[in-house]
This record gives structure tokens, C-alpha cells and sequence, in this order.
């Protein structure tokens, strides 16, 4: 059997046969019917599976150096803090590990397809399947359906699993290695808006009784103050279910109705704010330990308080949703630099790859600055390097021979 021949069977393509021929599909008996995936034949699930297991070769590889270094520069710290090795292992590094290969996935895959492409062209597979009839469109399908599983891998790990797992490794870095107090000191001078026109104000709040002095809360309609409420001291409920549960003590309510003013007071008030002690304070990396739900609900609620810093959240939440994206930027680019064979081999292809990867790296981290810095909108200071780099792969795949 030629190669096209085979290719083409390989492939579920089968090149049509002679009138009368004994192996053609008419002269068959047709008294069972076989159905064919014909979407993916054989070349593809050959060409998904080397991409799947050479991107996980080399995150494993990249990975463990990772950690030998890390662990290198940690021993010391290690040893003498009171945490047990299975914890050190199991708590730590165990979740070091998804935010690793997630951050730079990009890398992994051009890495991955350039060289298993280099590869296959170097062995003139490409060249085979060209000549069975396959055009380099057609060549892209397997291509696109490996990075689409990646994509949805990587989507998944940044939106719901790396949170929890950067939340636990913060939490045992805090504890053991760093041996600091995620909150060092109390907040004072605290106002944001909790509601549409109501303000509160707390003067110093103590997060190690939950408790907040010299309370105010201001209602506001067509800007012009309605009500105003002062009290000693505010109390944080920890025991309900209930996330925004306040206890007000020796509380003073003044109502302006028109010209008249109404005065009350009491000594206790059990009521519904929407504040958390955890909005009184900003932790560094905090939104690295956001789910995209929990992430989302804390974007609008800063938003609606007016607060400062919110853009370093926004730029969190819209990576998470362009990253996946990327995956099939840096495919097609990796496949148009090395599906062509060349007598210097891998190498060449391997170089400009590796400078394309460490370009859009370095491009995402000064986009994502913009934002944080320099006011640019978040959503087109993370979207900036996947339209520059998808029109560099646009350029490539037209200069590609098809």
C-alpha cells in the first residue's frame, strides 16, 4: 500500500475507488451499518496525544527544577520553623504547583508544539500528509482541539482550584515561614459607601474583638442628608450564619424630615450592614485568592463603596478569561515556525519560539501595569498582548505555504 494510501486512511478519508472495484463500499454487503467519528481520524488523536504528553513532559520537568530551587532557598526557614515535613510537602508545595504551571502554561505550550512540530517535520511526517491531499488548514484542526483542552484546563485551575490552593500556601507561608499576622495592625479613619446614598464612617476598628469605635452612618437622598446615626461602638456578629450581622451600642438616630429634626436613641441596635471585617483591610496577593465568583462580587462590591485599588482586581478577573485564549494565539504561531522542514533542524524555530513566548510573557506584565498605574481600562490593558500576538499569528498562517 503506497503512503497516500495509508495516510489517507488514516485520516477516515479513503480515496475513492474504481467502478466495479471488489473493495469498494457500493460492492460490500451493506447489511450492518458502521458509524465513523470522521471528524478525527487517526493522524489527529496521534498529533492531540504528542501535544497533551509533551506539554505535560515539560511541566513536570519545569515544575520539579522549580521546586529543587525553591526548596534550596527555603531550607533554612524550613527547618527552623515548628511546621512537619508532610505539611511542608503536602500544604506548601502541593499547592505551589498549579500556580506554577498555570502562570506559565503559555510558555509550556509553545515550547511543546514547536518541538514535537520540529519533530514531525524533520521526519517528514508533514510532508506525507500534505501529499495524501491534507492542507495546512486541515493540518490545524488536531492542533486547535489540543489547545482548546488545554485552555479549558487552564480556565478551570485559575478560576476555582489555584485560589484555594494560593489561599492555604499564603496562609502556611504567613504562619510558618514569615511568621506575620495577615492583619499587623488595626484600621482607622474608615468611610465607604454600603449602599446606594448610605455612608459609614468607623473611627478605629479592632479586628482581635471585632469591634469598631465612634460608628456614623449617613443616608443621603438627592444629595442631601436624611438621617444620620451615631453610636460608641459597633459589634461584628461572628456566631450567624448571617455575613453582614452588626450589633450597634448606645446608638443616637437623628431623621430630618423637611424643617423638623427627630431624635432617638437606644442601647442597643441589631441590624444588617453591608460590611465584613475583611473589607477593612487589603492583603497583598489577596486577589490571587479569589475565586472568579467570589472575585466578581467583590469588583462590584468596592465599586459600589467607591474604593480605591479596585483596578488591580479587575485586572485579576479579566486575565483569568484571556489567558485560555492564548492557548490557541501561541498554537497557530508555534505551528507556522515549525511545520516546514529546515536543514538546520529544530533549532532555529526553537529560538524564535522561545523569544515569541518570553516577548508575550514579558508583554502581559507590562499591559497589566497599565492598568494598576497608569489608569488604562483593565479589560484592553489585559486584552493588549492576545490582539498583538493574534495578529502576528494571523501574518504567520498566510505566509505558511497551505
Amino acid at each position: 500500500m503506497s503512503l497516500p494510501t495509508r495516510l489517507s486512511t488514516l485520516l477516515n478519508r479513503p480515496f475513492p475507488h474504481k467502478k466495479g472495484d471488489a473493495t469498494s463500499p457500493a460492492s460490500k454487503a451493506s447489511g450492518r451499518q458502521k458509524w465513523h467519528f470522521t471528524w478525527l481520524g487517526k493522524i489527529d488523536w496521534y498529533i492531540i496525544r504528542r501535544f497533551i504528553t509533551t506539554y505535560l513532559f515539560l511541566i513536570a520537568i519545569i515544575v520539579s527544577i522549580a521546586i529543587l530551587f525553591d526548596f534550596n532557598e527555603r531550607i533554612d526557614k524550613f527547618i527552623a520553623s515548628p511546621a512537619k515535613w508532610y505539611q511542608i510537602l503536602v500544604t506548601f508545595y502541593l499547592n505551589f504547583i498549579p500556580y506554577f504551571a498555570n502562570l506559565f502554561s503559555p510558555l509550556f505550550i509553545f515550547i511543546a508544539v514547536i518541538f514535537f512540530t520540529s519533530n514531525m517535520a524533520g521526519h517528514s511526517e508533514i510532508i506525507a500528509m500534505k501529499s495524501a491531499g491534507m492542507s495546512f488548514r486541515r493540518l490545524l484542526r488536531p492542533y486547535m482541539v489540543g489547545a482548546a483542552l488545554i485552555a479549558a484546563l487552564s480556565f478551570v485551575l485559575g478560576c476555582y482550584i489555584i485560589p484555594y490552593c494560593n489561599e492555604k500556601r499564603v496562609n502556611f507561608d504567613n504562619q510558618y515561614i514569615a511568621k506575620r499576622h495577615t492583619f499587623s495592625e488595626d484600621p482607622v479613619n474608615i468611610q465607604m459607601q454600603v449602599d446606594t446614598g448610605v455612608v459609614a464612617y468607623i473611627g478605629r476598628f479592632s479586628n482581635s474583638t471585632k469591634m469598631g469605635y465612634e460608628f456614623s452612618l449617613d443616608k443621603f437622598e438627592n444629595k442631601k442628608l436624611v438621617s444620620r446615626l451615631t453610636a460608641y461602638s459597633i459589634q461584628y456578629d461572628t456566631l450567624t450564619d448571617h455575613p453582614y450581622s452588626w450589633t450597634i451600642n448606645d446608638y443616637r438616630i437623628r431623621t430630618l424630615r423637611g424643617n423638623r429634626e427627630y431624635i432617638t436613641s437606644g442601647a442597643r441596635l441589631d441590624s444588617t450592614i453591608l460590611l465584613q471585617p475583611s473589607d477593612f483591610y487589603y492583603v497583598k496577593g489577596q486577589q490571587e485568592t479569589l475565586t472568579q465568583p467570589q472575585l466578581r462580587e467583590f469588583i462590584n462590591r468596592q465599586k459600589l463603596r467607591g474604593a480605591s485599588g479596585v483596578a488591580i482586581f479587575q485586572v485579576e478577573y479579566h486575565k483569568r478569561m484571556a489567558a485560555p485564549f492564548a492557548a490557541f494565539i501561541l498554537t497557530l504561531i508555534g505551528v507556522c515556525l515549525s511545520s516546514q522542514k529546515r536543514k538546520g533542524g529544530m533549532g532555529a524555530a526553537l529560538g524564535l519560539g522561545l523569544a515569541l513566548a518570553f516577548a508575550f510573557i514579558l508583554f502581559q506584565g507590562v499591559s497589566a501595569s497599565f492598568a494598576t498605574n497608569a489608569g488604562c481600562p483593565p479589560l484592553l490593558a489585559v486584552w493588549i498582548p492576545n490582539i498583538v500576538f493574534a495578529l502576528v499569528a494571523y501574518i504567520l498562517y498566510r505566509r505558511t505555504p497551505q
